[in-house]
């Protein structure tokens, strides 16, 4: 009966061995589960914080790029206004300058007036006293000069410039030689004449005959006969020259030599 009762006892305490084994074996477990997923939640964790990290490092790589590309504009911007500034600096002497000029051309422009006017005057009075070619058309240009000289849409500049021109067309008058066709009174008759005028330095005409040669007198300012055995051929071969159709050569022509005081 006691052994019976013993072996109960230790199969009890077998089963509750048993039990409390099993208890555990199931704690470890549910334990060792909780562990692992408590690390895989660290894991995950880990890597959406890496992603993150990756993330704003990206981002600050970028930003970093940015900001080295602005500070390049920055830096060529400084140097462009720089340049603008001494520009502008440069523009402004100018406009300066020019109303310096602007004030000074408004002086300038009340004495070139007079000025012109003088030159206008000085000009038709070396007409009147030079020898008398193309006569008609010298005077022409002096009354055009002076018709000009109240119009307000020519500029004073203009008005210079003009007379300028009027001064060096009678300065080439000097240079060279021409030949034109023109009446004039020659025995008391009018008659027609070749004209030849070599520089200033002589002014002939022969009738478009070739019978009548004369020859302009600076000394009395008159027209005067030139023998014709003397000067006919000579003159007949400066027209020919003054038209181009013959080479230049010597020409014997009536000059007005200098007088001694």
């Amino acid at each position: 009966m006691t052994m019976h009762r013993m072996k109960n006892v230790f199969v009890a305490a077998l089963i509750s061995v048993g039990t409390l084994v099993g208890t555990v074996a199931v704690v470890q477990a549910s334990t060792l589960e909780s562990i692992l997923k408590v690390g895989e939640d660290k894991n995950s964790a880990a890597r959406k914080s890496q992603v993150k990290v990756d993330r704003l490092a990206d981002e600050t790589r970028d930003l970093l790029s940015d900001y080295k590309t602005v500070m390049k504009q920055v830096d060529g911007l400084v140097v462009y206004n720089n340049r603008l500034q001494r520009q502008i600096e440069n523009q402004l002497q100018r406009i300066g300058n020019i109303e310096d000029s602007i004030e000074q051309v408004t002086v300038v422009q009340r004495q070139m007036t007079p000025l012109v006017i003088r030159m206008i005057d000085g000009l038709e009075q070396f007409i009147e006293l030079d020898v008398p070619f193309n006569k008609e058309e010298r005077m022409q240009r002096v009354a055009f000069l002076r018709s000009n000289l109240d119009r307000a849409d020519v500029s004073v500049a203009e008005k210079f410039r003009q007379v300028l021109e009027a001064y060096n067309i009678e300065l080439q008058y000097g240079r060279g030689i021409q030949t034109y066709r023109d009446t004039i009174d020659v025995g008391g008759a009018p008659r027609d004449v070749d004209f030849l005028r070599i520089g200033r330095v002589a002014l002939v005409y022969q009738s478009t005959d070739g019978a009548v040669s004369g020859a302009w007198d600076k000394s009395s300012s008159s027209w005067v006969d030139l023998p014709a055995g003397e000067y006919n051929a000579a003159i007949r071969k400066g027209i020919r020259i003054a038209n181009k159709q013959a080479t230049i050569e010597l020409l014997n022509m009536p000059v007005s030599a200098p007088e001694a005081n």
